[in-house]
């Protein structure tokens, strides 16, 4: 069976794939500087930021919010304590269960996700750079790695 000359070859596709996320993930990486600045300014760590970020779906058990960080329980405690001593979360007690505390962003919380987001979302100088046709491209090309919103 021959193959269909313009397809790649699985070897071909992977090396393409692993050059494309090499090149996206460099330019990430040197792009960090300014996400970490945001949140320097804002008084928070990376980690900080994701805590609160995750925040923002809704209230949330401890537990759960230990597994959804991939940490142990004291982890997710010290960094709901930080978050809580920041004014930016704090503690409620379930209305289904006066016994399990729920962990919520609060109003000052949200306010910063939205300006740390408005942050993140500000394109480096690299970007606003290329050609308009070119961002095109990149952001059709990106639009396909999204998932779906079914």
């Amino acid at each position: 069976m021959t193959r269909d000359a313009t397809r790649p070859s699985p070897e071909e596709a992977a090396e393409a794939a692993a050059e494309a996320w090499r090149l996206m993930f460099g330019f990430l990486m040197r792009s960090a500087p300014e996400r970490l600045l945001a949140q320097q300014e804002r008084g928070l760590t990376p980690n900080d930021a994701r805590a609160l970020s995750s925040l923002l779906a809704g209230d949330k058990p401890m537990g759960a919010l230990a597994k959804e960080w991939a940490c142990d329980p004291s982890t997710a405690t010290w960094l709901v304590d930080r978050l809580e001593r920041a004014g930016l979360a704090e503690r409620v007690a379930s209305a289904a269960d006066r016994r399990v505390k729920l962990v919520r962003a609060t109003e000052k919380g949200r306010a910063t996700m939205q300006e740390l987001t408005a942050a993140y979302h500000r394109p480096p100088a690299e970007l606003t750079r290329l050609a308009q046709g070119d961002l095109t491209e990149l952001a059709r090309i990106l639009r396909m790695l999204q998932p779906d919103e079914a």
